[in-house]
């Protein structure tokens, strides 16, 4: 399950944080925040297809090194279809590209696959860059590849303020899910700094976990306040090829009583033999 062939290097606890914001409580959503402009990362299953859309508004335009596309023409995108996204201004098929594009007209969101390379080379993990486009914005993606099973990445524009059902004005930073974020990111930052407010008990617990014939696994340390559990785990790569990670493999409880797991963030995605990362799991409710 392990087997890839791509060096990594170490991230910064910044990358770590927005490897936390792109990740998804559950394995059928990645949520990425995005501004025009500003490159986001999301990760891209190798083997099944990825759903891309952009939350209110129909993708118009895919711009990357495509392989290929169902997209039609130009005109596919013009004004008369506003759903429907604009085919890349490509051949029919560029023996170099690196994706296969699918396009839903009716709900303006399209479907991604990477082209399957040959061997393990470096094209194999290389990750791919998408620039999506709406009316209003184009979004910088970059997708890394992982052995994850379908899924959907839904883009929301930053820029753009929230509408609540009922019509009234939002109360931004304030509201409720931007505070869960903060004090989410916090915890993080608590734990891969190792500076822990007074107010989150920390327990070292150092217990061996089952994960992969081809890794040591070790819970190490459990932090519990603010209404979050943070559990921070150390993976060894123990087996004779580098190792690629993808947070979603993380993103399962341990127990019926594990609580539910809102973030997952990896600090090193690519190990070679004997290297090791820390992972980051941080969880909601549960029983102790």
């Amino acid at each position: 399950m392990r087997p890839r062939s791509l060096t990594g290097a170490p991230r910064p606890v910044a990358a770590v944080l927005i490897a936390l914001a792109c990740t998804s409580a559950s394995h059928a959503l990645q949520i990425v925040d995005a501004r025009d402009g500003v490159a986001v990362e999301a990760i891209l299953s190798v083997k099944e297809p990825t759903r891309i859309r952009i939350e209110g508004a129909p993708i118009t335009d895919v711009f990357g090194n495509i392989h290929s596309s169902s997209c039609g023409g130009a005109a596919a995108g013009a004004s008369g279809s506003p759903g429907s996204p604009v085919a890349p201004l490509s051949p029919a098929v560029n023996p170099a590209g690196e994706i296969v594009v699918e396009c839903d007209r009716d709900k303006g969101e399209i479907y991604v696959r990477p082209v399957a390379t040959a061997g393990d080379g470096a094209a194999a993990g290389k990750p791919v860059n998408l620039f999506i486009s709406s009316a209003h914005a184009t979004f910088t993606l970059i997708l890394r590849r992982a052995d994850t099973p379908a899924d959907t990445i839904l883009i929301r524009d930053r820029s753009v303020p929230p509408v609540p059902v009922d019509g009234r004005a939002s109360s931004g930073p304030s509201s409720p899910s931007a505070q869960h974020v903060r004090a989410m990111k916090a915890l993080l930052v608590a734990m891969a700094s190792d500076r822990v407010p007074p107010d989150v008990r920390v327990d070292e617990l150092n217990r061996p976990v089952q994960l992969w014939a081809e890794a040591r696994f070790a819970l190490m340390r459990r932090y519990e306040g603010r209404g979050l559990t943070g559990e921070k785990y150390l993976l060894q790569n123990v087996s004779g090829v580098v190792m690629v990670l993808a947070e979603q493999e993380f993103d399962r409880p341990d127990s019926k009583a594990g609580g539910q797991v809102l973030g997952v963030a990896v600090e090193h995605h690519q190990l070679r033999p004997g290297e090791s990362t820390s992972v980051y799991v941080i969880r909601r409710g549960g029983e102790r």
